[in-house]
């Protein structure tokens, strides 16, 4: 896929280029907020990667005017700075994801995968299907192969972000974010133990295991072996 990536300082921007066309992407970089909106009014990319910090026009600002303009490609910020408010004026402003430096190149790939797998914002999903697996989003119910399966809240809301995320790779961090609304890690075993709790429910008796473990990199459900 095309990404256009928006980054001033020039090591980073090899760096982070070098990871993406590693993974068969093809990258446009930039260092300034000029040449960012020039580019993404005149090409069409599957996701926008933009530092938050570029002197001028900074990434912020090139979001607010790609809004504007009629551009919605799905926008990862990439940032050194961890504050809440300054993640949520680039919320506001139309960015789909955040991501603070320094991070794991697999972390940025992961994020970049899942924007692009999002379905059409006209979309409306009800039922999420991963194999004989389902969720019936509007009455909240869960099946696997006919037969109703109780969730506690949080253990729903961790099944509902994987399925969403179908065969991608989804993070610690990306759950931890998405589930629980954390923006750091509080170093406990929460998330495997929600993982193990749900499995016992999503997989046990059954011939086929749906939730996976992705060693070192984070959790999968899928359907294929």
């Amino acid at each position: 896929m095309k990404i256009l990536l928006l980054e001033d300082d020039a090591a980073m921007r090899q760096h982070v280029t070098g990871m993406l066309t590693a993974a068969g992407h093809v990258v446009d970089g930039c260092a300034s907020g000029p040449e960012a909106v020039f580019l993404a009014t005149s090409n069409d990319y599957a996701v926008l990667i933009l530092d938050r910090m570029v002197p001028n026009l900074d990434g912020l600002a090139v979001l607010k005017a790609l809004r504007a303009a009629g551009v919605q490609t799905p926008a990862l910020f990439l940032t050194a700075v961890q504050s809440i408010r300054d993640r949520v004026e680039g919320l506001e402003a139309g960015a789909d994801d955040y991501l603070v430096k320094p991070f794991a190149g697999s972390e940025l790939l992961a994020r970049v995968a899942a924007l692009t797998r999002r379905p059409p914002i006209q979309s409306v999903v009800t039922v999420l299907r991963v194999g004989d697996l389902e969720i019936d989003l509007l009455r909240r119910e869960v099946t696997r192969g006919g037969g109703r399966i109780d969730l506690q809240p949080q253990e729903y809301k961790l099944l509902e972000y994987l399925m969403r995320h179908p065969g991608e790779i989804v993070t610690r961090t990306m759950l931890l974010e998405n589930v629980w609304s954390f923006h750091f890690d509080p170093g406990t075993n929460l998330i495997e133990s929600h993982i193990s709790r749900l499995r016992a429910k999503i997989d046990r008796g059954f011939d086929r295991e749906l939730i996976h473990t992705v060693r070192g990199a984070g959790y999968r459900i899928d359907a294929d072996d």
